[in-house]
């Protein structure tokens, strides 16, 4: 199988480019790398009218595991003029990106609008939405599954290319978004979305995470349980969200949903508090009606789906996690003792030797490290500075470890073989993340470069030259697995999707048809709607890449972009 071969509606797609770098493009003083899989002597950087305006060595990384290829490097750091561009080699040319300052900021603006397109239980009207408008969807009455009790449980987002609706999946996207805000404020104070909230005097990625918010506290039961998703028995077909005329049931609590939404109402209460302190203070009676929950229910209560239910599961063997991250948040949020005594218990014990690595994991099914995360940044005078420390090391120790695997890679890929299951490009964002914290706690810049590496590779620099975000680029994903996307008549998909990537383990009957066995992992993908397990968008895929973007164009409004990014030795 050839590695520039894609499908798409039926369609063969082989991608024009064998040069590869971010489509979106590089601020002027970074390091700026284009990655070939063929040998060349000298490579150029061309204007739009073809005028060469810089050449230089092409230089030999060597054998790439992850993909297969002899990676062959064009390093045009020291090129810093601010236009529009491609590199050239051998007869061959790279798409066009951009150099200067604001090159993410499109993109920032898609990736964080994308949580709009996905809003359930209300017209898109065309003022917000555009082209990609849809009638109000899934209002229909809904069942306790079991019983014939009805609830009125309408809104949040629909999770991915399905249309259901998931408590622990929402609450990590969620959060990850109101932590983006949390640490990086300014940048979303500025950004208009252009959603009905607009104007409001609230940070519209405030707004779009009150939607969800209001869903997530709907699920919760008046004893603090929660229930843990909502959808129909089995998916849709392929239509339009209002033509999903299923039975909407919701199916039974799980410990985990109960904490998590703990944990992100928490969060929540403690970022509206500046903007509406009675949404606030709602908040946190629904994150302590959970958490009394979850101390009178101190054993797992695991969901299954019932028999005769074939949607998304989201199942954990182990809520450690969850209920590590909302003892922190009810921490941060209160001061209270008892939270405190019980975070510190479950970092030290709560987590045997071959569970460590959940309390620096992100979620969505493993969320410690948002428990992590929240207690080390928390302004709580009694913090523990021997357990933050432990942590920062954790995260710091982390990133090294990181930083290594991505010094390997001859695209830059902070990756393993075994990575490269469904969603990595998720596996791939927690990974810039995790350089983000390092660079917070150490003030080192190149751990910054490290996490803009990350954001290259989805981009742009991969083996397909393909960005794995919708509208992105000369050459992106445009038929994923998503519903909307597949039955709007629309040639150009919603834009600012991100796509799951490369999975090695071929989940689903299409992939297995269209990749061969021994395929390297890093080019099993195909854009294709068929191919769920590689290129379906989901919430908790976005999320991080927002984080990451929110991060980058800080940092340029800070005015530290220059010289921040180091080349690694």
């Amino acid at each position: 199988m050839s590695n520039t071969y894609f499908t798409g509606k039926n369609t063969a797609r082989i991608s024009p480019f064998r040069i590869f770098t971010d489509q979106a493009g590089y601020h002027e003083n970074a390091r700026k790398i284009a990655v070939m899989t063929f040998r060349a002597d000298i490579f150029a950087v061309i204007d739009e009218n073809g005028d060469k305006l810089y050449e230089g060595a092409v230089t030999y990384f060597g054998f790439d595991e992850c993909s297969g290829d002899d990676i062959y490097i064009a390093d045009f750091s020291a090129f810093t003029k601010r236009g529009s561009f491609r590199i050239t080699a051998g007869g061959e040319q790279s798409a066009v990106f951009r150099i200067g300052n604001g090159v993410y900021r499109k993109l920032f603006y898609d990736t964080s609008k994308a949580f709009y397109y996905l809003r359930c239980g209300c017209k898109l009207e065309e003022k917000y939405a555009g082209r990609y408008t849809h009638s109000a969807c899934h209002t229909g009455t809904v069942h306790v599954f079991g019983d014939n009790k009805e609830l009125d449980i309408h809104g949040g987002w629909h999770d991915a290319g399905d249309y259901g609706r998931y408590v622990t999946a929402g609450v990590c996207a969620c959060a990850q978004l109101l932590y983006a805000y949390k640490m990086f404020p300014d940048v979303f104070r500025s950004l208009d979305l252009d959603i009905p909230e607009s104007g409001s005097g609230i940070p519209d990625i405030l707004s779009e995470c009150r939607y969800e918010l209001d869903w997530l506290m709907k699920m919760q039961r008046s004893d603090g349980a929660v229930y843990h998703k909502l959808t129909t028995m089995r998916h849709a077909g392929f239509v339009m969200p209002e033509g999903d005329n299923g039975e909407l049931f919701v199916f039974p609590i799980s410990s985990s949903a109960a904490a998590d939404l703990c944990a992100v109402c928490a969060l929540a209460s403690r970022i509206f508090a500046e903007f509406d302190k009675e949404y606030s203070e709602k908040l946190k009676e629904a994150a302590e009606l959970s958490y009394k929950w979850l101390e009178e229910n101190p054993e797992i209560i695991r969901f299954c789906n019932p028999i005769g239910c074939e949607t998304g599961i989201y199942g954990e063997d182990n809520d450690t996690d969850n209920r590590y991250w909302a003892a922190a948040e009810m921490f941060a949020l209160t001061g209270e003792d008892k939270y405190h005594e019980e975070l510190i218990s479950l970092y030290r014990s709560g987590f045997d030797e071959s569970r460590n690595y959940y309390k620096s994991a992100l979620g969505y099914s493993i969320t410690g490290g948002l428990g992590s995360l929240t207690y080390i940044l928390c302004d709580r005078p009694d913090k523990n500075e021997d357990v933050i420390n432990d942590m920062k090391s954790m995260f710091i120790g982390e990133a090294y470890w990181l930083a290594d695997k991505a010094d390997k890679s001859g695209y830059g890929a902070a990756m393993s073989k075994e990575d490269y299951f469904w969603g990595s490009n998720m596996e791939l964002m927690h990974h810039a993340v995790k350089f983000i914290f390092a660079e917070k706690f150490t003030n080192d810049s190149r751990f910054t470069g490290l996490a803009e590496e990350q954001l290259h590779v989805l981009l742009g620099r991969n083996p397909f030259g393909i960005s794995y975000v919708t509208g992105c680029g000369e050459f992106s994903c445009n038929y994923p697995h998503l519903r909307p996307a597949a039955a709007d008549g629309i040639e150009e998909c919603i834009p600012g999707m991100v796509c799951g990537g490369p999975n090695s383990y071929l989940d689903d009957w299409r992939a297995k048809q269209l990749i061969p066995q021994g395929t390297p992992p890093m080019k099993c993908f195909i854009d294709d709607p068929d191919c769920y397990s590689l290129n379906e968008v989901t919430i908790y895929w976005n999320s991080p890449v927002v984080f990451v973007l929110a991060y980058l164009n800080s940092k340029e409004n800070k005015g530290t972009s220059k010289n921040r990014f180091e080349q690694r030795k």
